[in-house]
């Protein structure tokens, strides 16, 4: 063992300098630097960067109208990570001929648009195109918002880098690198050509130089830095700029008139009112207009501009441009409406918190124990309601509301109610002036049923503009902004639910909702209301007796018998159409007999048990007569040709029941439980028998109206497809017609066969009622009374973003704004994908109002500068015309053009505008001055020192010159400087090239 360690010890100690040999160090190895270089020359190339740049020449305004691209990577230095981004004007190909003899001579494509004169002071571009006006440029800039090269070395290390890769790559695109914070926006760069070379290079300073405010001082800077040895200098060419603020518009240029709140809250306007949305903004939604003259070809010597004196009047610019600054988010009526609407649906309170202690709780045990036994008697099968039963809190509503809250406490002034409970039910108005004309109950900005705007609640899942839910949805979206909140709305709603309570109870058919039976395509609150006035309407059936049913009804009120769709759900089979119109408009003179009010009561058709009417397919001789020898009831009028097959005596077609009208929720849990059922043979059994109570309803109205009939004679009225006649010959040779059921009537324990077996000879007054009218109306009533504010502003929602597109569609057209036409059809569009669905996603619906609330403000701003420029004013028609040109491309454009500059019409309107600010801002001043002078020459002089402008905001210049550098023996080239002043900001950005051959 120890002679093997020994060996061991000698192989290590020998392997030692044979590991030494290995751990030799490479120098050649890339450094981080030179990684670096090589990673922006990969980027250039894979950009396709490399080599001579090829252009067409610039037309004018193209940086503003063309279109801009980048893409960008990401590289490193080290552990330092930058963002490498290539910003290009994209443009058609250009035509190469003659490509190779120009390569020579010709300069980098960023060099001539140094010297290009016709993009000066692009609207709307990057920062350097502004500066330099470049075309195409990369920048390198560091990949975190927070990290920046702050330090000198570290700025000449990446600007070594720049032209290493510059130069190794021949590309001749600008490449620069950002330094120092992001804020400052200060780029150092390079651009190289054969043989020529052109520096970037940037001040930025807080505070301005005295000696530079001016074009003089700038034009020293600028010779200085050139240091052309050539004497003298050819001129220098000079674009200014100067840029003026007003910001001072004056109240009474400003049209939006706010809404009268004290008259509405004391009742003054008429309810009509309460249908209407505002509209406009409540501040001028444009805070400045910057009016930027310009000078854009001059040349050394012509001006003076000092600090003695200066020539530059900007009266007498040859260019003025404008643009405006709009404010930001503007506070506008219909945009504070729709937020503070939404804000409910995010209460969690119910009615009884947010008013406190509960209106409807009970005096006394004997009242519940009085109401639930009469919620037995009319609720056949029990609804569950909560302890604070619906009867109970209606029958002593008005009584515990004066109890509990006297006039004065509450949330809502009782002219406000009236007035808003009088807007809502207009019929109302006749009762209360003892049979004066009412209301009329639309409002007078609704649009027409047939016109698309009207339609709308279709896509949306609202409701009609003209009905009752859609007028409450506005209603309660005015309290809730201006009578007390959501203890406003949680009292109205209260009112409401008292209100529907009192006409189910007095038989009083709710104002504003369609006839029929309830649309899907409503929200569901109007659904619920369409309910109850269907169940209105049956009890005014029963109730009215031997009178007919379209007598002294309620004007908006209808029949949900006439015009309704005949929807059987116990097969594809149809009604004949002698059927479907003897359903409208039929006498209910049999439905008078007072004992017929209790519907589920059926001793009167015990007694017919004996009889032996239940008839097979056919019914058996016996049966057949002890049938034919009963009654007929329930006749509306014969058929027409068709006889009974067996008697041979005619077809009276029977008075039916209607099937039951429901809404989306009770079709919801029915086809739930439907489904539940399985599909097992026992459970499509059942499910059938579920689904065929209209027709063993029909069935049983047509033994009683035909006596002695059978099963065929049926089908021959309810789905003539289902007989099949054919013509055969007799015996005798007579072609006679013989007819027999279809296939699928043949089909073994056929539902039709079943139901037919089980029907009794039963008119349709002394069935049991497909529709409970009465359980009905007590579910919607309960449903609308347990209804908390939250839940009743996600109901009706969709109805507030429906009158407010109305709104918006009705205000865009006075106006006639492109860019708000297409928001309208995005808000539409939007809306109709989010709202169909229930319980849509607040974020999505905040995106919708936010839309809405953009176009408003588009609105607001172009009404605000109509009224500046006088546009309603004008007398000349093709002036107006300009005026309104130049005013919607205000809105659109980032910056507009003054046709005729300050002489045009638009330009002494803008002159004016900045004289009567001037005077203005100066009176203060000039009233002290006046108490200090005392001559009336000082007055006089101190009158007149009052400028139409005040001092330019900003002043932008760029001076150009083509002179040979560094040596007078070099090829001319392009210098150009760039300078901003502005109170507190001074920048110069100078593009210095240099011949790198002959120097």
């Amino acid at each position: 063992m120890r002679a093997t360690a020994q060996w061991l010890h000698k192989m290590a100690a020998d392997s030692e300098p044979e590991s030494e040999v290995f751990e030799i160090t490479d120098f050649t190895t890339a450094s981080e630097w030179e990684r670096f270089i090589s990673k922006v020359e990969e980027v250039l190339n894979d950009w396709k960067l490399i080599g001579v740049s090829s252009g067409k020449p610039l037309e004018k305004g193209v940086y503003t109208t063309g279109i801009w691209e980048e893409k960008s990577d990401e590289i490193s230095f080290a552990d330092f990570r930058f963002s490498i981004t290539h910003h290009y004007l994209v443009q058609e190909a250009s035509y190469k001929d003659g490509k190779e003899e120009l390569v020579e001579d010709a300069l980098p494509l960023s060099m001539q648009d140094l010297l290009c004169m016709d993009n000066d002071f692009p609207p709307r571009a990057h920062c350097l195109v502004r500066w330099y006006g470049l075309r195409e440029f990369v920048v390198i800039a560091p990949a975190a918002n927070n990290d920046a090269v702050l330090s000198e070395s570290k700025c000449n290390l990446l600007l070594s880098s720049v032209s290493i890769a510059l130069g190794n790559t021949g590309c001749q695109v600008p490449l620069f690198v950002q330094i120092h914070h992001k804020w400052r926006r200060m780029y150092v760069g390079e651009c190289q050509g054969h043989g020529v070379r052109t520096d970037f290079e940037m001040v930025h300073l807080r505070k301005v130089p005295n000696q530079y405010t001016h074009l003089s001082g700038l034009l020293d800077i600028f010779k200085s830095k050139i240091g052309c040895p050539l004497t003298p200098l050819p001129p220098v060419s000079i674009a200014i700029r100067l840029t003026y603020v007003l910001q001072d518009w004056q109240q009474y240029f400003w049209p939006q008139q706010p809404p009268d709140i004290d008259a509405l809250i004391g009742g003054e306007v008429g309810g009509l009112e309460f249908g209407k949305l505002p509209f406009g903004a409540c501040e001028d939604p444009i805070s400045e207009l910057h009016l930027a003259a310009t000078w854009p070809h001059l040349t050394e010597g012509i001006i003076v501009d000092n600090d003695v004196y200066s020539d530059l009047d900007p009266i007498q610019a040859p260019q003025w441009s404008v643009r405006i600054r709009k404010a930001d988010n503007p506070q506008c009526l219909l945009g504070d409406f729709l937020t503070e609407f939404f804000k409910l649906c995010r209460r969690k309170e119910s009615t009884d918190e947010i008013l406190g202690r509960s209106t409807f709780e009970e005096d006394g045990k004997e009242v519940a124990d009085i109401t639930h036994a009469l919620s037995k008697l009319t609720e056949p099968a029990p609804v569950p309601i909560h302890k604070l039963s619906v009867t109970n809190m209606v029958h002593s509503a008005k009584k515990k509301i004066r109890k509990h809250r006297g006039v004065d406490d509450s949330p809502l002034n009782i002219e406000v109610l009236n007035t808003i409970m009088l807007f809502l039910f207009p019929d109302a108005a006749d009762k209360l002036t003892n049979g004066s004309e009412a209301r009329p109950s639309t409002s007078r900005n609704n649009p027409p049923p047939e016109s698309e705007e009207y339609n709308l609640y279709s896509q949306f899942k609202s409701a009609p503009s003209d009905s009752l839910t859609y007028k409450l949805a506005l209603c309660l979206c005015m309290i809730n902004f201006y009578h007390g909140g959501v203890k406003g709305v949680a009292h109205l709603w209260q009112e409401f639910v008292v209100e529907m309570r009192r006409r189910w109870e007095k038989n009083y058919l709710i104002p504003g909702l369609a006839n029929g039976s309830p649309d899907l395509r409503c929200c569901l609150l109007h659904q619920k209301l369409q309910m109850l006035n269907c169940c209105i309407e049956r009890k005014q059936a029963r109730d009215e007796g031997k009178k007919t049913y379209t007598s002294d009804r309620s004007p908006s009120g209808s029949s949900c018998d006439t015009g309704k769709a005949v929807v059987r759900s116990g097969g594809d089979y149809q009604k004949e159409t002698e059927k479907e119109r003897g359903e409208v408009g039929k006498s209910w003179e049999s439905w008078s007999d007072s004992e017929e009010e209790f519907f589920e009561c059926l001793s009167d058709t015990e007694e017919l048990k004996g009889n032996g009417q239940e008839n097979g397919k056919k019914g058996t001789k016996e049966g057949s007569k002890e049938s034919a020898n009963l009654k007929p009831e329930g006749r509306l009028h014969p058929h027409g040709k068709l006889t009974l097959l067996h008697p041979g005596e005619p077809l009276y077609i029977p008075v039916t029941q209607e099937p039951a009208p429901m809404t989306e929720d009770l079709l919801e849990e029915q086809s739930e439980v439907l489904a539940k059922l399985g599909t097992s043979a026992e459970g499509a059994h059942l499910r059938a028998r579920m689904q065929s109570a209209c027709l063993l309803s029909d069935m049983e109205s047509f033994k009683a109206a035909n006596p002695g009939c059978c099963l065929e004679d049926f089908v021959r009225w309810y789905s003539p497809r289902d007989y099949i006649e054919e013509e055969v010959v007799d015996e005798e040779g007579n072609r006679v017609l013989k007819g027999e059921l279809s296939a699928r009537m043949k089909i073994p324990s056929n539902m039709w066969v079943e139901a037919w077996e089980t029907a009794k000879p039963v008119p349709a007054r002394r069935q049991r009622r497909l529709f409970d009218d009465t359980r009905e109306a007590e579910k919607v009533l309960h449903y609308l009374a347990v209804q908390k504010p939250a839940d009743l502003a996600r109901h009706l929602l969709p109805c507030v973003i429906h009158a407010a597109v109305l709104k918006v569609k009705e205000e865009e057209t006075l106006e006639d704004i492109a860019s708000v036409k297409k928001i309208i059809k995005q808000i539409i569009s939007h809306s109709s994908k989010v709202l169909r669905f229930p319980n849509p996603e607040d974020k999505k619906l905040e995106e919708i109002i936010a839309q809405i609330m953009s176009a408003e403000a588009i609105i607001a701003r172009a009404r605000s500068l109509k009224a500046k420029f006088g546009i309603e004013k004008c007398d000349q028609e093709e002036e107006k015309e300009d005026l309104e040109r130049f005013v919607n491309c205000l809105l659109e454009q980032p910056e507009v053009s003054v046709i005729g500059a300050g002489r045009g019409p638009a330009g002494s309107i803008i002159h004016k505008l900045f004289v009567n600010a001037q005077r203005v801002a100066t009176m203060t001043s000039l009233d002290e001055e006046l108490k200090r002078s005392g001559s009336s020459d000082e007055r006089r002089l101190n009158l007149g020192a009052v400028a139409d402008f005040p001092p330019p905001a900003g002043r932008e210049l760029i001076l150009r010159i083509t002179v040979p550098r560094p040596a007078p023996y070099s090829k001319p080239l392009p210098q150009r400087m760039y300078s901003v002043i502005t109170k507190e900001d001074f920048r110069l950005a100078g593009a210095f090239s240099a011949d790198t051959t002959f120097f």
